[in-house]
């Protein structure tokens, strides 16, 4: 048997070509596109990934090279802190029963610790191999081991034809596989926005993800839409690697759901290719789908490019009202009538986490367009990933409302229920600045409104399109219940 002892690698291995346009300093992009499509570590922040990458770049890459007979491996590794490690290969010859041992040289394994994942593996069981006799585990690309195990010895039958080779990050690493949220490493949840508390899920196992309607957070008569299509985004998002990014989604509103319980977010992989990924996600509440997001998320390439479409000439949000402040106008003007302040003022007023300023007064609230300003709230983290499901929170904000407005008319109570929901992302986004938000209705039919929108950063550039259909009615007058007959 031949063999090849690992070696410290002084550059990262040759896992492809490295994705053009992804700028300066992204010296090991080959191993964190690599790193970024192993399952344990797409539910971590892409800073955490990017670390890891450094991490393994100067650590061993473990080999058994050109074995040209069937072999059946049984490794075994220790994971103590700064121990040297030895491990021990049995070879067994199918069909002539003959054994030979291979000790590795313990300075190859020197400060290996707690998580392997493979990089390169032909592994398989035979064919003809009996179903009782196969191994428990047959090793593929991606597949990891080591990881979350309580003892220091960890053993795995490996059946190889050829080859099997393994990235190694040591235990001190360890903290990087544990971060505080899926978007920071560092930081608990509580020193960020709202609006990345929402957008914070809790993974339950691969795929799957727990979400919440916070306190603090818009409620109405069932969950908000924004927040569906921001948490099921999110939860696409820690599937794909990081260097992968949504740039289309598309989503379905089944039923309505409950502010008072969990959402689970199943996440389905329905493509992965070498520029583009696929993922369908349903949202589930006492077992019943309620919502579901397909999104496909594309790595960065130079490509053709123009833009048509023009920013309106709108006035900068700094000479604008917030919503607090024309809340407080209202209540202090005497236009209004005083049950009508009298009523607002008694009323719990709850900040959203989006700050919206608007770029037209009362008198255009009959036209089917509205224009305004917004961003989030707070401190967001700096992962584009997450700004990509704020902008998707926000975006189902006094969205399908517009086509309502020249339908509006003094004491008709009306109501809207989102049906489906598409968005179409153009360039990077950064949600805790500036966006302005161009909403049209172009056609109401049928008790269906449909609206279109853009989103256009401070520099002009179209950064976002979107597309609404919903549900649009008068509501319908309560009948009291007569009283019963004594």
């Amino acid at each position: 048997m031949d063999r090849e002892e690992g070696k410290a690698a002084q550059s990262p291995p040759n896992l492809g070509a490295i994705p053009a346009n992804l700028g300066p300093g992204c010296h090991w992009c080959a191993a964190t596109e690599f790193l970024g499509q192993v399952p344990l570590l797409q539910c971590l922040p892409g800073s955490s990934i990017r670390r890891i990458a450094e991490a393994v770049q100067n650590l061993v890459i473990m080999s058994f090279v050109k074995v040209n007979l069937l072999m059946a491996f049984t490794l075994y590794w220790m994971v103590r802190k700064y121990a040297t490690i030895t491990s021990t290969l049995r070879s067994t010859k199918m069909g002539e029963g003959t054994e030979a041992d291979a000790i590795l040289s313990s300075d190859t394994f020197c400060y290996l610790n707690n998580i392997l994942i493979v990089l390169k593996a032909e592994v398989s069981a035979p064919a003809n191999t009996e179903e009782a006799n196969r191994p428990d585990y047959v090793l593929n690309k991606y597949d990891y081991f080591g990881y979350g195990a309580n003892s220091s010895v960890h053993q795995v039958n490996v059946v190889t034809l050829s080859k099997l080779t393994c990235f190694i990050l040591p235990n001190q690493y360890g903290h990087l596989l544990q971060p505080k949220t899926i978007w920071n490493a560092e930081e608990t949840p509580e020193t960020h926005s709202l609006l990345e508390q929402i957008l914070h899920l809790e993974p339950l196992e691969i795929d799957i993800f727990r979400g919440f309607t916070l306190p603090g957070a818009p409620t109405f008569r069932q969950v908000y839409g924004g927040q569906l299509i921001g948490q099921a985004l999110a939860a696409a998002s820690k599937t794909v690697d990081c260097l992968k990014m949504v740039h289309s989604l598309h989503a379905i509103f089944l039923v309505a759901g409950d502010n008072n319980l969990p959402i689970i977010y199943q996440v389905h992989r329905a493509r992965d290719g070498s520029s583009f990924a696929t993922r369908k996600v349903e949202a589930k509440q006492k077992g019943l789908v309620i919502f579901t997001l397909i999104a496909s998320f594309q790595k960065e390439e130079l490509g053709f490019e123009h833009q048509a479409a023009t920013m309106p000439d709108v006035p900068p949000p700094e000479q604008l009202l917030n919503m607090e402040e024309i809340r407080e106008r209202h209540l202090t003007d005497p236009r209004f009538p005083t049950q009508y302040r009298n009523l607002a003022a008694k009323k719990k007023f709850v900040p959203w986490p989006i700050e919206m300023r608007f770029c037209e007064g009362s008198a255009s609230q009959h036209k089917p367009s509205l224009n305004f300003w917004f961003r989030a709230r707070g401190k967001l983290s700096d992962d584009q990933a997450l700004h990509r499901c704020v902008v998707a929170y926000a975006s189902d904000l006094l969205y399908s409302g517009v086509s309502l407005n020249p339908h509006r008319q003094k004491g008709l109570k009306t109501y809207s229920l989102s049906l489906d929901h598409s968005i179409w992302f153009h360039k990077p986004v950064k949600a805790d600045d500036w966006l302005l938000y161009v909403i049209e209705s172009p056609s109401a039919h049928g008790g269906r409104g449909f609206v279109t929108g853009r989103m256009f950063n401070r520099q002009g550039e179209l950064v976002m399109s979107l597309t609404q259909e919903a549900l649009i009615r008068k509501e319908k007058t309560r009948v009291p219940n007569p009283r019963p007959k004594l």
